[in-house]
């Protein structure tokens, strides 16, 4: 079950694609965070969403926000994918303990192995103000993220 909107954020600590430590309380009081989680780089529907976001990267880094996507890949398939797509934003790597960010926030699929579609859109005080969470297939809109960070 995934953690609900008005609950602190749990805090967690990932190494991104260039191997950087990346913290959520890094951005606390500075900027809110888009918390994305999905399966796998490389696939289809991630893909996808990843390239979508990076050709609306203004919308969801900027002054006042920071995405930050996450995937139980390790930091060099993060790497390779992120240079092949041309995504210039924090992938982080929730590979070893495996998963154990995605469980935190509710969204590991514990039988495959992976993170499901979560995302949380957390406040510059750390509190989850809005979230929605997709089966694996189903691709999210990022148009409701959008409309969520208007509302901060």
């Amino acid at each position: 079950m995934a953690i609900e909107v008005g609950t602190k954020a749990p805090e967690f600590e990932l190494r991104n694609q260039h191997g950087e430590t990346v913290r959520l309380a890094d951005f606390k009081g500075e900027k809110n965070v888009v918390l994305l989680f999905y399966p796998f780089a490389f696939t289809g529907v991630c893909t996808g969403e990843l390239c979508a976001l990076r050709d609306e990267l203004p919308r969801f880094v900027n002054d006042d926000v920071q995405l930050l996507a996450v995937s139980c890949d390790s930091p060099f398939t993060l790497r390779v994918f992120a240079e092949q797509e041309g995504l210039d934003y924090p992938l982080l790597s929730d590979f070893w303990p495996h998963g154990d960010t995605a469980r935190e926030y509710g969204v590991l699929d514990e039988e495959k192995g992976c993170a499901v579609r979560g995302t949380f859109i957390i406040d510059k005080e750390g509190v989850v103000r809005w979230a929605v969470v997709n089966a694996l297939p189903d691709a999210r809109d990022l148009n409701e993220y959008a409309k969520a960070l208007e509302s901060l």
